[in-house]
């Protein structure tokens, strides 16, 4: 079997130096969004910054290849 590989970058809102927060709900719009193009998350990361914020998230979803 043969994939696919999609890689998705969010960015944080708020403060541009200590990176911000992310909307849970629009999150969950994008996962879904993806899951129903047969799109399935394989990994996700953020990117830390001081202080406990992130500036990205990213993520990679993977599919087969029909």
């Amino acid at each position: 079997m043969f994939w696919e590989y999609k890689t998705v970058k969010i960015a944080a809102e708020g403060f541009a130096f200590f990176g911000g927060e992310i909307d849970e709900i629009e999150l969950d719009h994008l996962l879904n969004a993806h899951g129903k193009e047969g799109w399935e998350l394989v990994t996700g990361f953020d990117t830390n910054t001081s202080r406990g914020r992130s500036r990205y998230l990213v993520y990679t979803f993977k599919r087969s290849l029909k």
